[in-house]
């Protein structure tokens, strides 16, 4: 395996080893009673933690969640092979859960799960299955940034004009997955060329979504790359912050539409529960979770997104086939790596 990807998992193993959120409330001295099931989750608890409490309340299964990076986690699955602990992976990235689906490491989900969603938000071979969807975009201050002024095309933001004025998160999974679509879409020289032009342009770097948010609502940054739904619930917790999300022209890769999805490991003892939590994922009182909680576009077929968000129809969302992220992922992660964006701030 490439030095990059023998790196990420080394680096990772220690503390995905300690990470354990159903451990937490076990008092001093005391042993934690055995979970039902293992979660490694590249979801964050704030994002996935209250529906698998709900999962645990409704079918009586403990459920032990080991967080992370949804790339490291997927590199450590493949590192502990038939050995892993884990069940279940839940995947911020398509791109991550592809990289497994394409190492033979998930079993197939059943049937009626996948059927609850359209075949492009799920693995051909249903190794995979979608439950939620964000659309990236370009957040930004609304005080110091007109619209009329935002550029057509994510490829526009390398001109100098945007120097020092865009900022990104390459270690961000969804970041990762949209850098392999232009990739697979444009070509490697243009993927290339865009993130070397993003890195001389001083496009400033964060550790995630959220704190290019945060960075953009201070004003310390005009614009930056982003998850949809960041800005969404920043707003509904201060309507008053001066952010808003503005979406590229229809078929533009930087309005890509990009699913978390969920995969049984192949190494599970406890095929059924796993498969249970996937069906809970897709259940209505999961997405209305989804959709009213987080703010993204919930993908069980007839499921309601939030009235707050902007409808799909509306907003030149660019599909892309999701399939294709997985195999795509170590290239991504060297090409990022070797074109200057690193995580300053």
């Amino acid at each position: 395996m490439k030095r990059l990807v023998a790196a990420a998992a080394a680096a990772l193993l220690p503390a995905a080893l300690l990470t354990a959120c159903s451990a937490d409330s076990q008092p001093a001295g005391s042993a934690a009673p055995p979970a039902d099931l293992t979660v490694y989750s590249g979801r964050t608890e704030n994002l996935i933690g209250p529906i698998i409490d709900r999962f645990e309340a409704e079918t009586g299964t403990a459920v032990d969640v080991r967080y992370g990076d949804s790339a490291d986690l997927a590199l450590l699955i493949e590192q502990e092979g038939d050995r892993s602990p884990a069940d279940v992976f839940i995947s911020q990235s398509p791109g991550a859960i592809g990289y497994l689906t394409d190492r033979g490491l998930l079993s197939k989900v059943d049937a009626e799960t996948l059927d609850v969603v359209d075949k492009d938000l799920r693995n051909a071979d249903g190794r995979w299955v979608g439950f939620s969807g964000r659309v990236r975009a370009l957040v930004y201050n609304t005080d110091q940034v007109d619209p009329k002024t935002l550029p057509k095309s994510v490829f526009d933001l390398t001109a100098p004009e945007y120097a020092g004025k865009v900022a990104v998160a390459p270690t961000n999974g969804s970041f990762q997955d949209f850098v392999t679509a232009m990739r697979l879409q444009e070509g490697d020289a243009v993927a290339e060329g865009w993130l070397k032009g993003m890195a001389d342009n001083g496009s400033p770097n964060y550790a995630d979504n959220t704190s290019i948010v945060q960075a953009v609502a201070r004003g310390e940054v005009p614009m930056g790359l982003v998850n949809h739904y960041y800005n969404e619930r920043a707003l509904a917790e201060d309507p008053t912050s001066p952010t808003d999300n503005y979406f590229f022209e229809s078929g533009d890769i930087g309005s890509l539409l990009i699913t978390t999805a969920i995969g049984v490991l192949e190494s599970s003892d406890d095929q059924k529960g796993a498969q249970d939590l996937a069906r809970f994922l897709l259940a209505a009182e999961a997405q209305e979770f989804f959709s009213n909680e987080t703010y993204e576009y919930p993908l069980a077929k007839g499921a309601k997104a939030n009235p707050a968000l902007p409808d799909l129809k509306d907003i030149n969302v660019t599909t892309f086939d999701l399939d294709k992220l997985g195999g795509g992922l170590e290239t991504t992660l060297q090409m990022i790596e070797a074109s200057g964006l690193t995580t300053t701030s």
